[in-house]
Formats: C-alpha cells, sequence, structure tokens
C-alpha cells in the first residue's frame, strides 16, 4: 500500500484549538496532528453503535511520542487519550472525547521475529495478517484470529483480549502475549511480564489485600470469559502474571508501545470439515463432544445466517472443525453423529468456506426481508456443555421482545455472536434495548457465563457487570484502575464508572428526512450511511489476491476518509449536523469522495451492501446545485461526453489537439484522450445487410460506438456465428453512466427518459428482445442506476431486467453454439462494476470453453470513466492498477489481455506495452482462424 500517498485536499479545514491543545501537541511530537473537521468525524464511531467526539487525532510515531501525548494532555485538564487501532470494536471502547491516537499509520511494524523461540516483538499498530504473512515462511503463526484479521491490529486485538476462531486449540490473546511496553497516562513507562514484572506501585499490595475475593469471585470453567478486569491472573499461584491481567482493560490503564507475542506451529495438513446437524441446538450440543478430538476450530452457524451459501452438507446448522490431517478428519467425523459431513482438504475450497463465517459479521446485520440488526450482544459466553440449553432461553427472550437476531460464533468456546434488530431510532425502541440487554444479562449469568466472550465490554455491557461479578469485586475494578491511572484519563467511561449503556448512540438524530417536492434530505442520507457498522472489510492493508473490488482508493492512501467506512462516517456525520455544519456544501465530504472511483465494489464486497459510488452521485448532485460554474470542468466536458460525441463526433480530435484543449476540458496532462472513430458503429451497422430475424438487441453505447467500433462489430459477427440475429435500438440511446458518476442525476434522469422512449417506442417488438450490453459499466447502469433513478417508471424495470452480458448471451440464447478453440493463456481484469452488479460466472464458463486459461485479476484499474482523466488523481489511479493489474501484466509471458471495460484497455494502453481486448473481439478471432 502506498501509505505516502495523500490527496491534495485541504487539511485542518475549520480547526479551533481555543485552549492551545493542537498547537501544544505539534510542538511536542513527531507525529501526524490533526484537529480538522474531517479527522474528529472520522473518529467519533468505531463499529459498535455508539458515538463520541474527539476534540481532535494524533498519528505517533514511537513510544517517545506517545509518552509526549500523554503528558500534553495531562498539562491541559487532564484531557482524555483513546487508544485505537483499526476501530472494529463493538462495544465503543475505540471512541472518546478528547484525543484519539490513531496507532495504525506509524506504528505498525514488525521489530523482530525468532523463529527458534517461536516469539515475535510488533508494534501495536501492526495488522494481524502482516504478523500472520511474516511468521507463515517459518511454519508458524499467531494463533488467536478474529474474523477482521485483515485489518485488526495487534494493540487493539490485546485491548479487548481477541480470540477468533482457533482459540480452542490456541486460546485468547492474553494467553500469547509473552511481555508489553506500555505507558501509563501518568507518564511512567512499563515492562510487563510475570512474577509481578512492571506492576504499577501499589497493585499488587491490593491484591494480597483481596485474595479471597479474587479467588472466588471469578466464574469458574469458562475459557471465553473476556469480561472485567482479569485480577484474577495476579493471584500469586497462577504466578502474579501482570501482562496477562492487563490484556483485555481496553485502553483504561494504560498505552501499549511494543509487544512481545508467541508464534505457533502452522497445521502441517490442515482439513476442514463441516458437520451438518438438524438444527442449532443439536449443532450446539454436539459441540462440547468434539474438544477431546483436538479440532483446532468449532465454529456454529445455522441456516438463518447462511442464506443459500453452496458447498455445505445437509442440515440446518453446521460446525465447521478444522483438523491437521485426513486421519484427524476421519476421526471427528466418525464421532460427530451429524446428519451429513463434507470433508475439505483444498485450499481454495477451504477459503470458500470461511469466508461465509468471516463475513457473518456483516452479512448478520441485514435480517431476511432487508431490515437492520445491531450489534449489544454480540459475543457473551457460557460454558460450552451449557451451548444448547442457553441458545434454546436466548432464542425465547428474543421471541418475547418482539426481537429477531442470527446467532453464531464460537461453538467449542461457548461463545455466541448475534446481531438483533434492535430499534435504536425512537424513544421506546431505546428502552426496549435496555431491558432486553439486562434480561440477557441476568440470562448469561444465570448459565454461568461472561457478559463478553471476545470483543470486550466497552460502553455496550459494563454498567450491568455488577450482575456478573458482584459489587465487591467490580468496585476492586475501580480501584485497580485507579493505581494504573489515578487521573482517570485512559478510556475514562469504559469498564470502570461506566456511561449508560442507551447512552450516547449514534443514531440519534439521523430520523428520515424527506424534503418538499419527494427527495431524500441530509437524514435519509445519513440513515442510508448509517448502515455501515463498521466491520472496516474495506480497510484491507496489504497486498490484494482474488476477485475482490473494495476499496481501491483507500488502498492507494491508506487514509481512513478515503475508505468506504471513512466516507459513511462523514455522511453520518453531516446528516447529524454537529461536527461537519455546512450539509450538502460540506467541502470536507466533497474531498473525501472525490477519490471515490465509483467502482461499486462495496456495493458486493461490502458486507452490508453500502454504495458509496449512488452516495458520491447523490451528494455532487446538491452539493452543486445551483452552482453549475462551480463544478469542475471534467463535469460538462467528460460528464456529458455522450452529448459531445454525438454533436461533434470525430471532430473533437481535432478540437483536443489545440493547444490547451485538454486543460480547457478539465483534463490532466499526464492523459491523453481517447480517439474517436473515424467511423462509428451505429454507421458499420447500417451499411451491411442481415436476413436473420432478430433475436436480440444490441445495445450501442457511447464507447462502443465512437470509441471503439471493433468491439461492437466483433460481437455482431460471433453472435451472428451463433445463429442469433442482430439489432439495434431505432434511435440513439444511452444508459446515463458518465452523468451519474458525476453527480448531475437531473440529466442523467432526462437521458434515461429519451432512451425509455426509444427503446420502448410503441412497445413493439425490439422492447421485448433480450438487451445485450458490451461494456460492463453501462451495462451495470442499466440494471441498477436506471431502476432506482426511475423508480416510478415500470418501464425502466422492464429495462433493467431484459439486460444481458455478452457472455450470458451466449449461454442463455445460443446454448448448443460452440465457440472457437483459442486454446491460450489470457490474463488481464475484470471490469468492478461486472464484478460488483453484474457477476462473471457466465464469462468463466464461456472462456473455459474457448480455450482460455487462466485467472483474471480482481481490483480496479483505476481510470474509471472520467476519474483517471481529472487533475489530481493521476498519481491515485496508477497505484490503483498497480494494485492488481499490473502486477498480473507483468507475471504474464507473452500474454493474452482481456479486458472487456473500455476504461481498462484505456489504462492497460496509458500504463503498458499491452494491448487490452473485449471477449467479442478474442472469439470474432478465432472465428477467422477457425475458417
Amino acid at each position: 500500500m502506498r501509505r505516502g500517498l495523500r490527496h491534495p485536499g485541504l487539511v485542518g479545514r475549520h480547526e479551533e484549538d481555543p485552549s492551545g491543545l493542537a498547537s501544544d501537541l505539534r510542538a511536542a511530537v513527531a507525529g501526524d496532528v490533526d484537529f480538522s473537521v474531517t479527522a474528529r468525524a472520522l473518529a467519533t464511531m468505531d463499529a459498535s453503535n455508539y458515538r463520541r467526539v474527539p476534540a481532535g487525532t494524533v498519528a505517533p510515531r514511537d513510544a517517545a511520542d506517545v509518552a509526549a501525548v500523554l503528558e500534553v494532555c495531562r498539562t491541559h485538564g487532564t484531557t482524555p487519550v483513546v487508544a485505537r487501532g483499526a476501530g472494529t470494536s463493538i462495544g465503543g471502547q475505540a471512541t472518546g472525547t478528547g484525543v484519539v491516537l490513531d496507532l495504525t499509520r506509524h506504528m505498525g511494524g514488525i521489530v523482530s521475529l525468532d523463529p527458534g523461540a517461536r516469539t515475535a516483538v510488533v508494534r501495536p499498530g501492526l495488522v494481524l495478517d502482516r504478523l500472520r504473512e511474516a511468521a507463515r515462511p517459518h511454519g508458524l503463526t499467531f494463533g488467536p484470529d478474529p474474523s477482521t484479521h485483515s485489518r485488526c491490529t495487534l494493540g487493539g486485538m490485546i485491548g479487548n483480549n481477541a480470540c477468533g476462531a482457533h482459540s480452542v486449540a490456541w486460546g485468547t490473546t492474553a494467553d500469547n502475549v509473552r511481555s508489553l511496553e506500555v505507558v501509563t497516562y501518568g507518564g511512567a513507562a512499563l515492562t510487563l511480564g510475570r512474577g509481578g514484572r512492571g506492576a504499577p506501585a501499589g497493585l499488587l499490595d491490593l491484591v494480597d489485600r483481596n485474595l479471597a475475593l479474587l479467588r472466588t469471585g471469578y466464574p469458574a470453567g469458562l475459557p471465553r470469559r473476556i469480561s472485567g478486569y482479569a485480577l484474577d491472573a495476579l493471584l500469586p499461584e497462577r504466578g502474579a502474571d501482570v501482562v496477562r491481567s492487563f490484556c483485555g482493560s481496553e485502553g483504561t490503564l494504560g498505552v501499549v508501545t511494543e509487544a512481545t507475542v508467541a508464534l505457533v506451529p502452522l497445521p502441517a495438513e490442515p482439513v476442514l470439515v463441516v458437520l451438518g446437524y438438524a438444527d442449532e441446538s443439536a449443532a450446539a450440543e454436539a459441540a462440547a463432544g468434539l474438544l477431546p478430538y483436538g479440532p483446532l476450530t468449532v465454529e456454529g452457524m445455522a441456516a438463518d445466517l447462511v442464506r443459500g451459501a453452496t458447498g455445505l452438507p445437509r442440515g440446518g446448522a453446521w460446525l465447521f472443525c478444522e483438523v491437521d490431517g485426513a486421519g484427524a478428519a476421519s476421526r471427528l467425523v466418525r464421532a460427530a453423529d451429524a446428519l451429513d459431513a463434507a470433508v475439505v482438504r483444498d485450499a481454495a475450497g477451504q477459503r470458500a468456506l470461511w469466508r461465509i463465517r468471516e463475513d457473518a459479521a456483516g452479512t448478520a446485520t441485514r435480517m431476511p426481508g432487508g431490515g437492520e440488526a445491531w450489534p449489544g450482544w454480540e459475543d457473551c459466553a457460557v460454558p460450552p456443555a451449557r451451548l444448547g440449553a442457553y441458545l434454546r432461553e436466548f432464542r425465547s427472550l428474543l421471541a418475547d421482545f418482539g426481537l429477531r437476531g442470527v446467532p453464531y460464533g464460537h461453538f467449542g468456546d461457548g461463545c455466541v455472536h448475534v446481531r438483533i434488530d434492535f430499534d435504536l431510532w425512537t424513544g421506546k425502541g431505546v428502552r426496549d434495548f435496555r431491558r432486553f440487554s439486562e434480561a440477557v444479562a441476568d440470562l448469561v449469568v444465570a448459565h454461568g457465563g461472561s457478559l463478553s466472550g471476545e470483543h470486550g465490554d466497552g460502553q455496550a455491557r459494563a454498567e450491568l457487570l455488577p450482575r456478573m461479578y458482584g459489587d465487591e469485586l467490580v468496585g476492586l475494578f475501580g480501584a485497580v484502575k485507579d493505581v494504573w491511572d489515578p487521573d482517570g484519563g485512559l478510556n475514562p467511561g469504559m469498564l470502570v464508572r461506566p456511561k449508560p449503556l442507551d447512552s450516547g448512540l449514534r443514531f440519534e438524530g439521523l430520523l428520515p428526512v424527506v424534503e418538499v417536492g419527494g427527495g431524500a434530505g441530509v437524514g435519509g442520507v445519513g440513515r442510508a450511511a448509517a448502515r455501515c457498522v463498521g466491520v472496516a472489510k474495506c480497510r484491507v492493508d496489504g497486498p490484494s489476491v482474488g476477485p475482490g473490488v473494495m476499496c481501491p482508493s483507500y488502498r492507494a492512501t491508506g487514509e481512513e476518509k478515503h475508505s468506504t467506512r471513512g466516507r459513511a462516517r462523514l455522511l453520518h456525520e453531516m446528516a447529524l449536523g454537529e461536527v461537519i455544519t455546512d450539509g450538502w456544501r460540506s467541502e470536507e465530504v466533497r474531498d473525501a469522495l472525490d477519490l471515490c472511483l465509483s467502482c461499486k465494489g462495496c456495493r458486493s464486497d461490502c458486507p452490508v451492501g453500502v454504495d458509496m459510488a449512488a452516495h458520491k452521485a447523490e451528494f455532487l448532485d446538491r452539493h452543486y446545485a445551483r452552482r453549475p460554474f462551480a463544478r469542475p470542468r471534467s463535469h460538462w466536458t467528460m460528464g456529458r461526453l455522450p452529448g459531445w460525441l454525438a454533436r461533434f463526433g470525430r471532430g473533437l480530435n481535432a478540437a483536443m489537439a489545440l493547444p490547451f484543449a485538454a486543460r480547457l476540458a478539465g483534463v490532466t496532462p499526464e492523459r491523453t484522450m481517447p480517439r474517436v472513430a473515424e467511423r462509428s458503429f451505429v454507421s458499420w451497422f447500417a451499411e451491411r445487410a442481415s436476413n436473420r430475424p432478430p433475436a436480440l438487441t444490441l445495445w450501442p453505447d457511447t464507447f462502443t460506438n465512437h470509441l471503439a467500433p471493433e468491439v461492437g462489430e466483433a460481437a455482431v459477427r460471433v453472435l451472428e456465428d451463433a445463429k442469433l440475429g442482430v439489432e439495434l435500438p431505432p434511435g440513439r440511446v444511452c444508459c446515463g453512466l458518465t452523468y451519474v458518476s458525476t453527480g448531475q442525476l437531473g440529466a442523467a434522469r432526462k437521458v434515461m427518459l429519451r432512451t425509455l422512449d426509444v427503446w420502448g417506442a410503441g412497445e413493439g417488438e425490439g422492447a421485448r428482445l433480450p438487451l445485450v450490453v458490451l461494456e460492463p459499466s453501462c451495462a451495470a447502469t442499466l440494471r441498477t442506476d436506471l431502476p432506482e433513478l426511475l423508480p416510478d417508471d415500470p418501464r425502466a424495470a422492464r429495462l433493467a431486467s431484459s439486460v444481458l452480458t455478452f457472455a450470458e448471451a451466449l449461454e442463455t440464447l445460443a446454448p448448443d453454439w460452440t465457440p472457437p478453440r483459442l486454446d491460450r493463456p489470457v490474463t488481464g481484469q475484470t471490469h468492478c462494476h461486472q464484478h460488483a452488479v453484474l457477476g462473471d460466472a457466465a464469462d468463466r464458463r464461456l472462456r473455459e470453453r474457448a480455450g482460455l486459461t487462466g485467472e483474471l485479476a480482481g481490483g480496479c484499474c483505476g481510470l474509471a470513466g472520467n476519474f483517471g482523466f481529472e487533475p489530481g488523481h493521476y498519481e491515485v489511479s496508477v497505484a490503483c492498477a498497480e494494485d492488481q493489474l499490473l502486477p498480473a501484466l507483468r507475471g504474464a509471458k507473452h500474454p493474452t489481455v482481456l479486458a472487456d471495460g473500455f476504461s481498462c484497455r484505456t489504462q492497460i494502453a496509458d500504463l503498458t506495452e499491452h494491448r487490452g481486448r473485449h471477449l467479442a473481439e478474442l472469439l470474432a478471432e478465432g472465428l477467422d482462424e477457425g475458417r
């Protein structure tokens, strides 16, 4: 990731620093101090239901910077400090009202890795997957592996005592930390370890005075007891383990600056055994009985979470059990007494099944039928042997409150995750949220369980800790907090002396607003942005692989504001109007959305389907409303390209050759505009004769018609070889893509309405034929944007439902056609809109039938229509291409480059010596070779 890339947006806009805190911090630290509106808005929330507005953020460079920040904050009236990693905590513990420390930007390295000792020394902002990648060549890994492993940090895992799927074998984070370097709010630098090492003055004396309470106050038989402070680790018979007692303290005792962690051997032959059971209770009751067979994971989920996933054995609920070796797998299957079982040995098959589980934290936020569900009782745990009974009573409690949720999780450890459809938008709903929280806390305690089994208590559950531990032990938690942090400056309100669990909810003020005239107001957009629950899949760090797209701009810059989550947070704050106060005119939101490529990757890759491309179009439309001359020039030129091409055609070539033409057109000087073809595709088609009755309508999109007519010509030849008669619409049509992507929605609707008039003229035969679209971005616009922008026009839905891609048309309309055998490897890239909206299954099958081998790269090419041509975007555009596309081209020998999108082909031609071609072109060439 190119962390050095910085977007040239304004820094520090509207910064207010009446106390001088920001200026004092800048004088004291070498890292980044940012008290701007954008920085504050981005840090108001984590992945919880809560919101706290910070004074500002600091990204320290090292431990000295951390100490300096704490010293400055002490001198400014005990300004609170919260350490933050990826911000995926679900209890609210990664938010704060003072200074938020962003430990991911500069403090994310591996200091050392010792394969012999099986240890690594890491900094707190290190993403877990980076540690695992470094350890893998030595046959090692870090045992705890939360589902957010691609973006969660070691510091955050230590703060919450994170666990993950493999905890039945390798335990929690606390089980795998050997020592910690910590700075307290008072400025002490401590090295924590066993034997009382690093304990602040008074801590061990406090333990000695409360030995009986510590020996009897904690529930037994709980592998996932995460709630509260682990003070029983300080008992002398447990080695006075200060480092273990610190893990799970949620940033309330000290700030970790370095950690020595243990590594464990990777399984020699990992095998995934998926066991099918009749229902959730049967799976839960079977889980504990599998533990004696040494599984590495025992993960459970039921059919209401899976929702049509393929590759699972028969059943209504499943246990995902990883074991080491085929023999272990056979023994487990024999012992399981399951309805059905699947044993998966190949890595690709295992990844596909694990992806179902890892996406569950987001998938579970959407109920069947489209309702929303939220965290709050996300990860309580009971003794594994009690799990079946607990789940039955939990489901009954949900029904009593009229709530719905989808439990899943670490059944082998008795830990259950669930998102629940709380109504957090109304006063009554919030009151019911409190009543349910109190009732389920009592249920967990009745089963000998822990209110938190993985993610920590935060604000969501800390208020209820007396129900689990009693007042005396919770009072001792407060005394321990005061020993470590007598000033109370570290993450106040978490774990100790907490705020009420129903205060500070992030949904307050975000009720839908409808403006006069029927348009969605700021509040409506805010509620749509609130779909983002903060699991941060868009913040994946490091080299990307596979078909995923989201989020190319974050991967290029490494800045939160350029992630889908970051943009959703800014829209959320825009709707609230507290931090971002100028609504649709917000320059902060505009700058963050400026680097959104409208790739639509988030529409498919985000577990909750946040559609930032649609939000960007809506925002730009409102931002420039009644201010047409404030728009960038590119909106008038490239945003209205279909109209210019229809009017001037190849005459634009001469215009673009004039001096300063590119600047006047709003095109960056690093780019050369594509040339308009001498003859359009429509003209070519009109000059040829075909006696075959039409079986389909071929869409002459702007790019194919004027800039790449050879693609349309090739497609016609292939379709006719498949005995499919082709016709074009009876007039000029346009999907409206360029108008949508530049936020000119009024113009887009007019263009779309004219297109519907042409397409459906007289409701004739043409309007009933399948509509084959060669350009993926145009096909995606017709399938999604058209019916969304014209929801009241039934023609829009009919047209959208008639759209087929080129490969889909051949597969469905000519199933007996045999494509030419090309028998060659190909490389290139699946268009991001194809991945996100259309799907590429038919394309894969067609390539296989034609003998085209090799996988296409994922990601986004980075050109993205007008995006890569606009000033200020060139570096980011190239960085997006460097993520997957360009490495794939460099890694291929004498490649045949396949790229169906015009933008993808243009980017390839601009940045390499290769020429990308549409699949239709390759097949047409194959027909010639066959003849």
